[in-house]
């Protein structure tokens, strides 16, 4: 069974995440399909994207498949992770991607939300980013992108209560480009798509990446980002990364030690 369904509907492509049964966790074999259909939407210049989870989903996405993440002493959001590769294919789509956000989008599928290009969601939607919870290492890059987009120091309280918000607040702290009531989301993200589509798609893609470039023109020394590396591991080479793997495996709470 695939774990999306794909469309193509006046020229806006829709990917619907798909696989409830496990809270649309972004495994490998889910995110191989969204990029698959990203690539395919590409070939068919199709110049607006929507992504979505499937009508009736009880959340957008829970994030990390974390059966999937290593365990110790191995980066579990290296350059090449699914994730990681799925979030650059959203970033070099020649047009926009809309996030359609109803229910919850957590950890890694909030940061898949936060790299879309608009952000539309219902009061259904909550938002939390939580590698806090399970002692996880989060990326230099996801970290900026989440600079970018909310400020810095509504990513830090995120960061480290690991504390879901709610979709007003969202909207408020600037996540959300429209707040729209259920019943005419998906109308009103349509409507959106179509206007897009019937603009230059030439000059979007080349806006869009004129974005994508400034927005990480911040230059970084090499000894600085070997720091940041050599940081994530002491918390990847760690116990609390091992417990916190587990513990969610297990369904109880973490014991953390600070080691």
């Amino acid at each position: 069974m695939p774990f999306i369904d794909q469309e193509v509907r006046d020229r806006i492509g829709i990917i619907s995440l798909n696989n409830p049964r496990k809270r649309n966790a972004l495994s490998q074999a889910l995110v191989d399909e969204v990029i698959a259909a990203l690539k395919d939407f590409e070939a068919r210049k199709i110049p607006v994207v929507i992504l979505r989870a499937v009508e009736g989903s009880p959340v957008w996405s829970a994030g990390h498949d974390v059966k999937e993440l290593p365990r110790s002493y191995r980066d579990p959001l290296g350059y090449f992770d699914s994730l990681a590769t799925l979030l650059r294919a959203i970033q070099d789509y020649p047009g926009p991607v809309i996030a359609m956000v109803q229910g919850g989008a957590w950890g890694g599928a909030f940061n898949l939300v936060m790299v879309c290009d608009i952000v539309v969601a219902d009061e259904s939607a909550f938002f939390a980013i939580t590698p806090a919870r399970l002692g996880l290492p989060f990326n230099a890059s996801g970290i900026l992108q989440f600079m970018n987009g909310m400020g810095l120091n509504i990513a830090k309280e995120m960061f480290f209560t690991a504390d879901p918000i709610s979709a007003e607040r969202a909207k408020s702290v600037g996540i959300l480009n429209h707040l729209v009531p259920s019943y005419k989301i998906v109308e009103f993200t349509m409507e959106l798509a179509r206007r897009i589509a019937s603009r230059s798609a030439l000059a979007i893609a080349i806006i869009k990446e004129q974005f994508r470039i400034l927005s990480e023109a911040s230059p970084i020394a090499p000894a600085a980002f070997e720091r940041i590396q050599g940081l994530r591991r002491r918390v990847y080479d760690s116990h609390d990364y091992e417990e916190g793997v587990r513990a969610f495996l297990e369904k109880r709470p973490p014991v953390f030690t600070g080691e």
